[in-house]
């Protein structure tokens, strides 16, 4: 049963309020707007629940919202966080600023990903603090910028917050999540030789030996990456994403580029996704002296994963089972995620949020009845970690 009753009403307000201030990103789409209208929400917002808040400048116009509970003293401290800007609207067709609700389903973009996760955080602390609980560890709220981009909003709290684990309230599909996968955009180009299309005792095609990469990224998601399997995010995979080359129809082309996404489990590095198109280039310049190709590492983003005994994970399991009466489903998410982060930065964390559809799609949805537990759960988590 839960401890700490959390208000349905106002987290369904908290949300609709969310949904019609538009956060687009601008580093997704020029006419973003970008994340201050938020900002200057939750300010008011975390000012009203009675917490010490603050802007931290990331870039101009797109601040952090810090929120803090100061801690009696001698507990643990626990981070709450969550991105504030949300992608491009062009493809909706659904309103996307408009919340609508309908069969316990709330509509608009960053219902669920990831307003609604922000809204469980101002809920659980409501919930806390309308309860009478008193934190001996400090309570931290840190609702960033940038996450759909380059997560500069968790590089910048970072070099000011640390506490001994935070809880990310990306949709999770209310379970408790503790690995993902990582991300790595690679740039493969290969050089030809220009010539007219007639003359084919000179021209070298960049594009024909491009699609011998591209045969070989074929072969590694046929044969190499089946074989590294993660126990809770199943094998790596890659896939070709962009293409660029020639010079006219009649022209041999003397180069071709490719932009490639590694989707990488947590133990890889950048050294052992770049191995796999050097052994593989390699191979190609050995059998023909006209192939010539490189690669470059343009982005890496690493995966993440925590001990499912680690004390984090057992204190949200704990707040579930005394919430929800069951026990949660602990599994590991395939997108990448701030957290991989917070753990680079010390910060144990686990994952949980809401469940719906639609994130970056035409119609985005978050079902509400997992918004309110959400909330809940970790209400109840920070009274057993903070307490």
């Amino acid at each position: 049963m839960a401890h700490w009753p959390v208000n349905p009403t106002q987290i369904t307000r908290y949300l609709i309020d969310m949904v019609a201030i538009n956060s687009i990103n601008p580093s997704i789409a020029p006419d973003g707007p970008g994340e201050a209208e938020m900002a200057a929400w939750l300010i008011e917002t975390c000012q009203t629940l009675g917490l010490e808040t603050r802007e931290q400048d990331v870039v101009p116009g797109r601040p952090n919202v810090i929120a803090r509970w100061p801690g009696t003293g001698g507990g643990r401290s626990i981070l709450l966080t969550g991105h504030t800007d949300i992608v491009q609207v062009d493809n909706m067709t659904i309103d996307p600023f408009t919340a609508r609700i309908s069969d316990g389903r709330m509509y608009g973009r960053g219902t669920l990903d990831m307003k609604s996760g922000l809204a469980a955080v101002l809920g659980a602390v409501m919930a806390l603090r309308e309860g009478g609980f008193k934190p001996a560890g400090d309570i931290i709220l840190g609702f960033v910028v940038d996450e759909e981009f380059g997560s500069l909003g968790t590089h910048a709290l970072l070099n000011e917050i640390k506490t001994d684990g935070a809880i990310l309230s990306e949709p999770s599909g209310l379970s408790i999540a503790i690995a993902h996968r990582g991300f790595a955009w690679v740039t493969l180009k290969t050089q030809g030789k220009a010539a007219h299309g007639s003359l084919y005792g000179v021209g070298v095609d960049a594009i024909a030996h491009m699609g011998r990469l591209l045969t070989a990224l074929e072969k590694m998601e046929k044969d190499v990456f089946p074989r590294h399997i993660h126990p809770l995010l199943g094998r790596p995979s890659a896939h070709a994403s962009l293409i660029d080359g020639g010079l006219g129809i009649s022209t041999y082309p003397d180069a071709c580029t490719v932009k490639i996404e590694h989707r990488p489990l947590p133990d890889e590095t950048p050294e052992s996704v770049l191995s796999l198109w050097h052994e593989t280039i390699d191979r190609l310049s050995a059998g023909d002296p006209r192939f010539s190709a490189t690669v470059e590492l343009d982005l890496f983003q690493p995966g993440y994963e925590l001990d499912p005994q680690a004390p984090l994970v057992k204190t949200l399991e704990s707040a579930y089972e005394t919430t929800l009466g069951k026990r949660p489903v602990v599994h590991g998410m395939f997108g990448w995620l701030d957290s991989a982060l917070l753990s680079m930065a010390g910060i144990p964390t686990v994952i949980i949020g809401p469940s719906g559809e639609g994130s970056h799609a035409a119609v985005e949805y978050v079902e509400m009845d997992t918004v309110f537990h959400c909330a809940a759960v970790i209400a109840e988590a920070v009274s057993q970690w903070c307490g």
